[in-house]
């Protein structure tokens, strides 16, 4: 994609997230911290538009740094993002040999008894992706299991970073966090 169809893809995608997946409103969040905004992206990636474009920008965040074998998270909050990347990938030349996983919260109990499932292995250089973060740790969780399971976490990205301390957790694990968008992007003051 060239610069400028990225900036309208861009425009495009953020334009939908705050039209279908924005509301200020107090919730309590996953983390159990307060806010006073909520952001539902399922909302946006359950859609035709939301999944083509957030899949198309993912892959060109993954095109302009570390390569990586794998693309993954946690499930469930990770699964529409992977599958809209994947969806990208397959129409990208060069790009139809990257794999796709989830991990679960807990070692399945029946079947293979996997916690990760998909296209995962030993010792490959995967990119975790998440929909939204606060303090990162969902994607925090799935960085050790990946871990645990001999892979080499290489890049964290999501699509939104809250702007509440995620960055700076994984940080402290030596990892960046890549956000597409952020607080400021929201127009939400810091």
């Amino acid at each position: 994609m060239t610069d400028q169809t990225l900036e309208q893809a861009r425009a495009e995608l953020l334009a939908l997230i705050l039209d279908v997946s924005f509301e200020q409103k107090k919730v309590t969040l996953a983390s159990g911290r307060e806010s006073n905004f909520y952001l539902d992206l399922r909302q946006t990636l359950m859609r035709p538009k939301g999944v083509a474009l957030a899949g198309r920008l993912v892959l060109d965040m993954l095109q302009r740094g570390t390569p990586v074998e794998a693309v993954g998270g946690m499930a469930v909050g990770a699964v529409p993002l992977v599958s809209a990347v994947l969806g990208a990938a397959a129409s990208s030349p060069g790009h139809e040999d990257l794999l796709g996983f989830f991990v679960r919260k807990e070692t399945k109990k029946h079947g293979m008894g996997r916690q990760i499932e998909g296209g995962f292995n030993e010792g490959q250089v995967v990119a975790l992706v998440e929909d939204t973060t606060t303090t990162g740790g969902s994607t925090l969780d799935a960085v050790e299991i990946v871990k645990a399971a001999g892979g080499k976490v290489a890049r964290i990205i999501c699509l939104v970073d809250r702007g509440e301390g995620a960055s700076e957790a994984f940080a402290e694990r030596g990892l960046v966090l890549e956000p597409l968008f952020t607080r400021a992007d929201l127009n939400l003051p810091n």
